[in-house]
């Protein structure tokens, strides 16, 4: 299990930006983790909710999150070339959405880590409801429904994704893991070159894997 662990200030000339995963279900804490690397790592922090209330107010669009995730990652990896830390507070439910986040910082130059923050079921409602009454201009409603169905939904990180370097390779239905991730966000441009080294070990992989049977 991740532990909480603030990591020292990085100087981005010293060596390559760091660019921070933030997994875990709404009232995990996620945020507030969030804002202390931004601090502690001298990071930019990219956090969907903030931007989605600046433009939409209390609607919360569904068919607009991925669209401003999208453009959200784009800036972000930018940065993260440039030399600058950055934290993506975006939660991060599903495996192929970290290790697709992986891939395209080590083509940009960055390390990634995986931060997960895991919460029960009971303190997760108990932080949501209080976190609705006491500042709902920041946050939106959240039914106990979606919050099961948010957790069933789910893919808590392993020790391999924790602390391995070794990302899994894309599906087979895409070329790259920036090819799916502009499928997963459309306003994500596939612009995202794999290195010699992702594209030895993707081979690699992909040449131990059984060969389907003739029919």
């Amino acid at each position: 299990m991740y532990v909480h662990k603030h990591p020292e200030p990085t100087d981005p000339r010293v060596g390559p930006a760091i660019v921070y995963l933030i997994v875990g279900l709404p009232g995990a804490g996620k945020t507030s983790h969030a804002k202390e690397l931004e601090i502690s790592a001298s990071a930019l922090r990219l956090t969907p909710d903030e931007w989605q209330i600046a433009l939409f107010g209390d609607q919360n669009p569904p068919d607009k999150r991925d669209l401003v995730e999208g453009k959200l990652v784009q800036l972000g990896m930018r940065a993260a070339e440039l030399g600058i830390n950055v934290v993506f507070d975006f939660g991060f439910w599903g495996k192929d959405e970290r290790s697709a986040l992986r891939w395209i910082a080590g083509t940009v130059g960055a390390r990634s880590q995986v931060v997960y923050l895991p919460i029960d079921h009971e303190e997760q409602r108990r932080r949501v409801t209080n976190r609705f009454a006491t500042t709902p201009g920041q946050t939106f409603h959240m039914s106990d429904v979606e919050l099961e169905q948010w957790r069933a939904q789910f893919q808590a990180p392993d020790d391999n994704e924790l602390r391995g370097p070794q990302i899994p390779p894309v599906p087979p239905e895409h070329a790259t893991w920036s090819q799916w991730a502009s499928h997963r966000w459309p306003s994500l441009p596939d612009q995202y070159a794999p290195t010699a080294a992702d594209s030895r070990y993707s081979h690699a992989v992909r040449r131990r894997l059984p060969r389907p049977q003739a029919r």
